[in-house]
């Protein structure tokens, strides 16, 4: 991921308040990025979606293989 890509996905994420910037004053300036309570919340839902996929990992790659056995021309 290159810096603006990082700088601009980190600025959506805290217009949306997932995560909340601090500046500290110091040379060169210390910038911190950390979850806010809202981002927080996210985590379990991120963690169902996870359980999910591990639970029909087997489902998909099979889903995948056939999707791509009917792409060869």
């Amino acid at each position: 991921m290159s810096q603006q890509m990082l700088t601009r996905t980190l600025r959506a994420l805290e217009r949306d308040g997932m995560v909340e910037r601090t500046v500290h004053p110091t040379v060169p300036p210390q910038v911190v990025y950390a979850l806010t309570a809202l981002g927080n919340s996210l985590g379990d839902q991120a963690l169902q979606i996870g359980n999910w996929i591990e639970s029909n990992i087997a489902n998909i790659e099979n889903a995948r293989q056939s999707f791509d056995a009917r792409q060869v021309d």
